[in-house]
Protein backbone atom coordinates (compact mmCIF):
# COMPACT_ATOMS: atom_id res chain seq x y z
CA UNK A 1 0.00 0.00 0.00
CA UNK A 2 1.21 3.37 -1.02
CA UNK A 3 0.73 6.38 1.20
CA UNK A 4 -0.10 9.65 -1.02
CA UNK A 5 2.84 12.44 -0.56
CA UNK A 6 1.44 14.73 1.91
CA UNK A 7 -2.03 13.20 3.06
CA UNK A 8 -3.54 14.66 6.04
CA UNK A 9 -5.95 12.91 7.98
CA UNK A 10 -7.12 13.57 11.53
CA UNK A 11 -7.48 11.12 14.31
CA UNK A 12 -10.57 11.38 17.02
CA UNK A 13 -9.68 10.52 20.46
CA UNK A 14 -10.00 6.61 22.06
CA UNK A 15 -10.60 5.32 24.92
CA UNK A 16 -8.00 4.17 27.41
CA UNK A 17 -8.09 0.39 26.06
CA UNK A 18 -7.86 -2.53 28.33
CA UNK A 19 -7.98 -5.61 26.49
CA UNK A 20 -7.32 -9.08 27.25
CA UNK A 21 -8.89 -12.23 29.15
CA UNK A 22 -9.58 -11.37 33.19
CA UNK A 23 -9.33 -7.56 32.21
CA UNK A 24 -12.95 -7.23 34.24
CA UNK A 25 -11.12 -7.95 37.55
CA UNK A 26 -10.02 -4.39 36.66
CA UNK A 27 -13.14 -2.44 36.61
CA UNK A 28 -13.51 -1.83 40.38
CA UNK A 29 -10.48 -0.42 40.65
CA UNK A 30 -10.74 2.18 37.61
CA UNK A 31 -14.34 2.74 38.78
CA UNK A 32 -13.23 4.12 41.79
CA UNK A 33 -10.66 6.87 40.88
CA UNK A 34 -13.98 8.82 39.26
CA UNK A 35 -15.68 8.27 42.69
CA UNK A 36 -18.01 6.28 45.03
CA UNK A 37 -21.46 6.32 43.62
CA UNK A 38 -21.23 4.73 40.75
CA UNK A 39 -24.66 3.87 38.20
CA UNK A 40 -24.32 0.30 36.28
CA UNK A 41 -26.29 0.22 33.51
CA UNK A 42 -26.57 -3.52 32.33
CA UNK A 43 -28.48 -5.55 29.74
CA UNK A 44 -31.28 -7.25 31.22
CA UNK A 45 -29.36 -10.84 31.02
CA UNK A 46 -26.29 -9.71 30.91
CA UNK A 47 -24.95 -10.68 34.98
CA UNK A 48 -27.50 -13.74 34.93
CA UNK A 49 -25.82 -15.38 31.90
CA UNK A 50 -22.33 -14.56 31.54
CA UNK A 51 -20.35 -16.50 34.32
CA UNK A 52 -17.65 -14.04 34.07
CA UNK A 53 -19.63 -11.47 35.05
CA UNK A 54 -22.06 -12.52 37.60
CA UNK A 55 -19.88 -11.50 40.37
CA UNK A 56 -19.14 -8.02 39.36
CA UNK A 57 -21.81 -6.54 41.27
CA UNK A 58 -20.19 -8.00 44.27
CA UNK A 59 -16.96 -7.19 43.33
CA UNK A 60 -17.96 -3.37 43.37
CA UNK A 61 -19.40 -3.52 46.33
CA UNK A 62 -16.84 -4.98 48.66
CA UNK A 63 -14.30 -1.97 46.77
CA UNK A 64 -16.58 0.60 48.33
CA UNK A 65 -18.68 1.80 45.58
CA UNK A 66 -22.25 2.26 46.25
CA UNK A 67 -24.31 1.35 43.07
CA UNK A 68 -27.67 1.58 41.16
CA UNK A 69 -28.30 -0.36 38.89
CA UNK A 70 -30.35 0.28 35.96
CA UNK A 71 -31.54 -2.48 33.41
CA UNK A 72 -31.67 -1.87 29.71
CA UNK A 73 -33.75 -4.23 27.46
CA UNK A 74 -33.43 -2.83 23.98
CA UNK A 75 -32.02 0.06 22.11
CA UNK A 76 -31.97 3.23 24.48
CA UNK A 77 -35.28 5.49 23.53
CA UNK A 78 -35.35 9.46 24.55
CA UNK A 79 -37.31 8.08 27.54
CA UNK A 80 -34.96 5.92 29.44
CA UNK A 81 -32.31 8.33 29.03
CA UNK A 82 -34.98 11.01 30.05
CA UNK A 83 -35.58 9.08 33.31
CA UNK A 84 -32.17 7.73 34.22
CA UNK A 85 -30.78 11.64 34.13
CA UNK A 86 -33.83 12.43 36.42
CA UNK A 87 -32.70 9.53 39.11
CA UNK A 88 -29.16 11.09 39.06
CA UNK A 89 -30.40 14.81 39.40
CA UNK A 90 -31.53 12.87 42.75
CA UNK A 91 -28.42 11.13 43.92
CA UNK A 92 -25.69 12.49 41.88
CA UNK A 93 -23.76 9.80 40.22
CA UNK A 94 -19.70 9.66 39.74
CA UNK A 95 -19.36 7.91 37.11
CA UNK A 96 -21.29 5.20 34.72
CA UNK A 97 -20.49 1.87 34.28
CA UNK A 98 -22.11 -0.26 31.31
CA UNK A 99 -21.41 -4.10 30.81
CA UNK A 100 -23.55 -5.41 28.29
CA UNK A 101 -24.68 -5.67 24.23
CA UNK A 102 -24.25 -2.06 22.47
CA UNK A 103 -27.39 -1.02 23.28
CA UNK A 104 -26.28 -1.19 27.23
CA UNK A 105 -23.53 0.88 26.23
CA UNK A 106 -25.14 3.14 24.41
CA UNK A 107 -27.57 4.05 27.29
CA UNK A 108 -24.52 4.56 29.44
CA UNK A 109 -22.82 6.40 27.19
CA UNK A 110 -25.64 8.59 26.19
CA UNK A 111 -26.73 9.08 30.35
CA UNK A 112 -23.38 9.55 31.16
CA UNK A 113 -23.53 13.12 28.65
CA UNK A 114 -26.61 13.81 29.78
CA UNK A 115 -26.39 13.94 33.69
CA UNK A 116 -25.13 17.44 33.49
CA UNK A 117 -27.53 18.77 31.24
CA UNK A 118 -30.58 20.69 31.91
CA UNK A 119 -32.82 19.43 28.74
CA UNK A 120 -34.34 16.43 27.39
CA UNK A 121 -31.65 14.33 25.15
CA UNK A 122 -34.43 15.02 22.47
CA UNK A 123 -32.53 18.34 22.16
CA UNK A 124 -29.12 17.14 21.65
CA UNK A 125 -29.87 13.97 18.82
CA UNK A 126 -28.53 14.63 15.22
CA UNK A 127 -31.24 15.73 12.48
CA UNK A 128 -34.08 16.33 15.47
CA UNK A 129 -36.06 19.83 15.47
CA UNK A 130 -34.72 22.27 17.00
CA UNK A 131 -31.04 20.24 17.38
CA UNK A 132 -28.74 22.14 19.36
CA UNK A 133 -25.15 21.18 19.32
CA UNK A 134 -23.87 19.54 23.04
CA UNK A 135 -21.62 20.92 24.95
CA UNK A 136 -19.37 18.39 25.89
CA UNK A 137 -19.61 18.16 29.28
CA UNK A 138 -19.72 14.41 30.69
CA UNK A 139 -19.85 12.22 33.93
CA UNK A 140 -16.90 9.66 33.16
CA UNK A 141 -17.91 6.49 31.60
CA UNK A 142 -16.96 3.36 31.54
CA UNK A 143 -17.74 0.63 28.64
CA UNK A 144 -17.42 -3.01 28.74
CA UNK A 145 -18.89 -4.84 25.82
CA UNK A 146 -20.14 -8.28 26.34
CA UNK A 147 -20.65 -8.67 22.51
CA UNK A 148 -18.44 -8.30 19.75
CA UNK A 149 -20.56 -6.31 17.68
CA UNK A 150 -21.33 -2.22 17.23
CA UNK A 151 -17.76 -0.80 18.81
CA UNK A 152 -19.52 1.77 20.36
CA UNK A 153 -16.96 1.21 23.54
CA UNK A 154 -14.77 2.82 21.04
CA UNK A 155 -16.74 5.67 19.32
CA UNK A 156 -17.92 9.20 20.38
CA UNK A 157 -21.37 8.63 19.77
CA UNK A 158 -24.60 6.54 21.29
CA UNK A 159 -27.87 5.80 18.82
CA UNK A 160 -31.19 6.70 19.99
CA UNK A 161 -34.19 5.02 18.86
CA UNK A 162 -37.92 6.22 18.60
CA UNK A 163 -39.48 3.53 16.55
CA UNK A 164 -42.59 3.88 14.66
CA UNK A 165 -44.38 5.86 12.50
CA UNK A 166 -42.38 8.98 12.77
CA UNK A 167 -39.54 7.12 14.43
CA UNK A 168 -35.94 7.79 14.50
CA UNK A 169 -32.50 6.24 15.08
CA UNK A 170 -29.80 8.96 15.21
CA UNK A 171 -26.98 9.93 17.05
CA UNK A 172 -26.17 11.86 20.28
CA UNK A 173 -22.22 12.44 19.39
CA UNK A 174 -19.62 15.06 20.69
CA UNK A 175 -15.72 13.82 20.48
CA UNK A 176 -15.68 13.43 24.17
CA UNK A 177 -18.50 11.46 24.69
CA UNK A 178 -15.77 8.60 23.53
CA UNK A 179 -15.74 6.55 26.80
CA UNK A 180 -12.99 7.15 29.44
CA UNK A 181 -12.51 3.38 30.14
CA UNK A 182 -13.02 0.41 28.22
CA UNK A 183 -12.72 -3.15 29.28
CA UNK A 184 -12.79 -5.60 26.57
CA UNK A 185 -12.69 -9.15 28.38
CA UNK A 186 -13.18 -12.30 25.42
CA UNK A 187 -14.20 -14.37 28.60
CA UNK A 188 -17.63 -11.91 28.54
CA UNK A 189 -18.47 -12.97 25.07
CA UNK A 190 -18.38 -16.71 25.74
CA UNK A 191 -22.06 -17.15 26.78
CA UNK A 192 -23.49 -14.99 24.10
CA UNK A 193 -25.90 -17.32 21.93
CA UNK A 194 -25.29 -18.80 18.14
CA UNK A 195 -27.97 -16.18 16.76
CA UNK A 196 -26.43 -12.88 18.51
CA UNK A 197 -23.00 -14.10 17.57
CA UNK A 198 -23.71 -13.93 14.01
CA UNK A 199 -26.28 -10.89 14.40
CA UNK A 200 -22.90 -8.91 16.01
CA UNK A 201 -20.36 -10.17 14.04
CA UNK A 202 -22.03 -9.40 10.92
CA UNK A 203 -22.60 -5.79 12.31
CA UNK A 204 -18.90 -5.34 13.42
CA UNK A 205 -18.06 -6.99 10.21
CA UNK A 206 -20.05 -4.42 7.71
CA UNK A 207 -18.68 -1.55 9.94
CA UNK A 208 -14.98 -2.48 8.82
CA UNK A 209 -16.24 -3.11 5.40
CA UNK A 210 -17.68 0.08 5.42
CA UNK A 211 -15.43 2.52 6.87
CA UNK A 212 -12.54 0.85 4.44
CA UNK A 213 -14.10 1.49 1.25
CA UNK A 214 -15.97 5.05 2.56
CA UNK A 215 -14.25 7.76 0.78
CA UNK A 216 -13.14 9.70 4.24
CA UNK A 217 -11.03 6.98 4.30
CA UNK A 218 -7.30 6.90 4.89
CA UNK A 219 -3.87 4.65 5.24
CA UNK A 220 -4.52 4.69 8.82
CA UNK A 221 -8.28 3.81 8.96
CA UNK A 222 -7.22 1.28 6.09
CA UNK A 223 -4.39 -0.19 8.44
CA UNK A 224 -7.52 -0.41 11.16
CA UNK A 225 -9.96 -1.96 9.23
CA UNK A 226 -7.77 -4.46 7.40
CA UNK A 227 -6.24 -5.80 10.85
CA UNK A 228 -10.09 -6.39 12.03
CA UNK A 229 -10.96 -8.05 8.95
CA UNK A 230 -8.12 -10.31 9.64
CA UNK A 231 -9.22 -11.40 12.83
CA UNK A 232 -13.10 -10.79 11.36
CA UNK A 233 -11.97 -13.97 8.39
CA UNK A 234 -10.22 -16.11 10.80
CA UNK A 235 -12.90 -16.64 13.97
CA UNK A 236 -16.35 -15.71 12.82
CA UNK A 237 -17.74 -18.92 12.19
CA UNK A 238 -15.62 -20.37 14.52
CA UNK A 239 -17.57 -17.88 17.12
CA UNK A 240 -21.18 -19.19 15.60
CA UNK A 241 -19.86 -22.58 16.66
CA UNK A 242 -17.59 -24.88 17.65
CA UNK A 243 -15.54 -22.10 18.97
CA UNK A 244 -17.75 -20.32 20.68
CA UNK A 245 -16.38 -20.91 24.12
CA UNK A 246 -13.21 -20.48 22.70
CA UNK A 247 -11.52 -16.90 24.55
CA UNK A 248 -8.94 -16.84 21.77
CA UNK A 249 -11.43 -16.75 19.27
CA UNK A 250 -14.00 -14.32 21.41
CA UNK A 251 -10.84 -12.71 21.24
CA UNK A 252 -10.28 -12.25 17.69
CA UNK A 253 -14.07 -11.19 16.84
CA UNK A 254 -13.83 -8.52 20.09
CA UNK A 255 -10.79 -7.30 18.64
CA UNK A 256 -12.42 -6.80 14.95
CA UNK A 257 -15.54 -5.00 17.05
CA UNK A 258 -13.13 -2.71 18.86
CA UNK A 259 -11.48 -1.91 15.28
CA UNK A 260 -14.69 -1.42 13.52
CA UNK A 261 -15.23 1.20 16.15
CA UNK A 262 -12.36 3.03 15.78
CA UNK A 263 -12.54 2.74 12.03
CA UNK A 264 -15.86 3.87 11.58
CA UNK A 265 -15.28 7.15 14.40
CA UNK A 266 -13.12 8.35 11.88
CA UNK A 267 -14.22 7.35 8.43
CA UNK A 268 -18.11 6.89 8.40
CA UNK A 269 -20.03 4.22 7.07
CA UNK A 270 -21.93 3.18 4.09
CA UNK A 271 -25.36 2.77 2.77
CA UNK A 272 -26.10 -0.73 5.43
CA UNK A 273 -25.77 2.19 8.16
CA UNK A 274 -27.65 4.19 6.22
CA UNK A 275 -30.86 2.10 6.18
CA UNK A 276 -30.10 0.66 9.66
CA UNK A 277 -31.13 4.41 11.18
CA UNK A 278 -34.28 4.67 8.66
CA UNK A 279 -35.69 1.32 8.62
CA UNK A 280 -34.40 0.97 11.96
CA UNK A 281 -36.39 4.14 13.12
CA UNK A 282 -39.52 2.91 11.67
CA UNK A 283 -39.70 -0.95 12.17
CA UNK A 284 -38.37 -3.03 15.51
CA UNK A 285 -35.56 -4.91 13.63
CA UNK A 286 -32.54 -5.47 15.89
CA UNK A 287 -29.48 -3.58 14.66
CA UNK A 288 -26.90 -7.14 14.30
CA UNK A 289 -29.76 -8.05 11.88
CA UNK A 290 -30.79 -5.56 9.89
CA UNK A 291 -26.96 -5.00 8.91
CA UNK A 292 -26.57 -9.02 8.31
CA UNK A 293 -30.05 -9.03 6.08
CA UNK A 294 -28.92 -6.18 3.72
CA UNK A 295 -24.91 -6.76 3.59
CA UNK A 296 -24.55 -9.01 0.27
CA UNK A 297 -27.13 -7.26 -1.34
CA UNK A 298 -25.61 -3.65 -0.59
CA UNK A 299 -21.99 -4.85 -1.31
CA UNK A 300 -23.41 -6.38 -5.39
CA UNK A 301 -25.19 -3.24 -5.43
CA UNK A 302 -22.02 -0.98 -4.65
CA UNK A 303 -19.83 -3.10 -6.59
CA UNK A 304 -22.24 -2.24 -9.94
CA UNK A 305 -22.14 1.10 -9.19
CA UNK A 306 -18.07 1.08 -9.20
CA UNK A 307 -17.89 -1.01 -12.08
CA UNK A 308 -20.24 1.64 -13.80
CA UNK A 309 -18.16 4.76 -12.89
CA UNK A 310 -14.99 6.29 -14.09
CA UNK A 311 -13.37 6.73 -10.81
CA UNK A 312 -14.82 3.62 -9.21
CA UNK A 313 -11.27 0.99 -10.16
CA UNK A 314 -9.70 2.08 -6.38
CA UNK A 315 -13.22 1.27 -5.09
CA UNK A 316 -13.15 -2.30 -6.72
CA UNK A 317 -9.86 -3.04 -5.87
CA UNK A 318 -10.58 -2.76 -2.20
CA UNK A 319 -13.40 -5.34 -2.36
CA UNK A 320 -11.19 -7.15 -4.02
CA UNK A 321 -8.51 -6.97 -1.42
CA UNK A 322 -11.17 -7.39 0.98
CA UNK A 323 -12.15 -10.97 -0.89
CA UNK A 324 -8.64 -11.60 -0.18
CA UNK A 325 -8.65 -11.42 3.37
CA UNK A 326 -11.98 -13.14 3.94
CA UNK A 327 -11.44 -16.22 1.39
CA UNK A 328 -7.45 -16.45 1.69
CA UNK A 329 -7.04 -16.70 -1.83
CA UNK A 330 -7.17 -13.99 -5.23
CA UNK A 331 -7.70 -14.84 -8.23
CA UNK A 332 -5.98 -11.57 -10.16
CA UNK A 333 -8.89 -10.89 -11.75
CA UNK A 334 -10.73 -7.70 -10.42
CA UNK A 335 -14.06 -8.55 -11.10
CA UNK A 336 -14.20 -12.35 -9.96
CA UNK A 337 -12.48 -11.39 -6.94
CA UNK A 338 -15.23 -8.84 -6.42
CA UNK A 339 -18.09 -11.27 -7.42
CA UNK A 340 -16.29 -14.07 -4.36
CA UNK A 341 -16.93 -11.92 -1.94
CA UNK A 342 -20.74 -11.24 -2.72
CA UNK A 343 -20.62 -14.94 -2.92
CA UNK A 344 -19.84 -15.45 0.30
CA UNK A 345 -21.83 -12.88 1.79
CA UNK A 346 -24.83 -14.52 0.12
CA UNK A 347 -23.41 -18.43 1.73
CA UNK A 348 -23.58 -16.49 4.59
CA UNK A 349 -26.95 -15.24 4.76
CA UNK A 350 -28.11 -18.33 3.55
CA UNK A 351 -25.96 -20.52 6.22
CA UNK A 352 -27.00 -18.33 9.23
CA UNK A 353 -30.69 -17.75 7.90
CA UNK A 354 -30.29 -13.84 8.20
CA UNK A 355 -34.22 -13.00 8.27
CA UNK A 356 -35.91 -10.80 5.29
CA UNK A 357 -37.01 -7.07 5.97
CA UNK A 358 -40.41 -8.52 5.49
CA UNK A 359 -40.56 -10.80 8.35
CA UNK A 360 -40.45 -7.44 10.55
CA UNK A 361 -43.35 -5.81 8.26
CA UNK A 362 -41.67 -3.77 5.98
CA UNK A 363 -42.83 -4.10 2.59
CA UNK A 364 -42.54 -2.09 -1.10
CA UNK A 365 -45.32 0.38 -0.06
CA UNK A 366 -42.84 1.48 2.57
CA UNK A 367 -39.74 2.25 0.62
CA UNK A 368 -40.25 5.67 -0.61
CA UNK A 369 -40.64 6.96 3.39
CA UNK A 370 -37.42 4.53 3.96
CA UNK A 371 -35.27 5.94 0.60
CA UNK A 372 -36.47 9.45 1.25
CA UNK A 373 -34.99 8.78 4.98
CA UNK A 374 -31.61 7.67 3.85
CA UNK A 375 -28.41 9.34 4.27
CA UNK A 376 -24.89 7.70 3.07
CA UNK A 377 -22.53 10.35 2.24
CA UNK A 378 -19.70 7.65 3.20
CA UNK A 379 -21.16 4.76 0.84
CA UNK A 380 -18.17 3.68 -1.03
CA UNK A 381 -20.44 4.95 -4.70
CA UNK A 382 -23.24 7.39 -5.10
CA UNK A 383 -26.33 5.33 -4.72
CA UNK A 384 -29.71 7.08 -6.28
CA UNK A 385 -32.93 5.91 -5.18
CA UNK A 386 -33.49 3.37 -7.72
CA UNK A 387 -30.07 1.57 -6.73
CA UNK A 388 -31.66 1.88 -2.88
CA UNK A 389 -34.60 0.40 -4.05
CA UNK A 390 -32.92 -2.69 -5.41
CA UNK A 391 -31.28 -3.38 -2.58
CA UNK A 392 -34.33 -3.22 -0.48
CA UNK A 393 -36.34 -5.28 -3.30
CA UNK A 394 -33.86 -7.93 -2.82
CA UNK A 395 -34.63 -8.90 1.08
CA UNK A 396 -37.62 -8.23 1.58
Amino acid sequence: MSIERGMAFSVLPTPRIHFGTGTLLKLPALTAVYGRNLLLVTGRQTLRRSPAASGIFDELRRAGLEVTCLEVEREPSPELIDDAVALGRVKPFDVVVAIGGGSAVDAGKAISAMLLQRDPVERFIEGQPGFTPHDGRKVPFIAVPTTSGTGTEATSNAVISRVGPGGYKRSLRHPTFVPNEAIIDPALMTSAPPELTAASGMDAFTQLLEAYLSPFASAWTDAISCSGLECFSRSFELACGKGAGDVAVRGDMAYAALMSGIALANAGLGIVHGFASSVGGLFDIPHGTLCATLLAESTRENIRQLRASEGGEPGLHKFANASRILTGSVTGNLVDDCDRLVELLERWQERFVFPRLGEFGVSESDFAEIIAATRSKSNAAPLDASAMRRILAARV
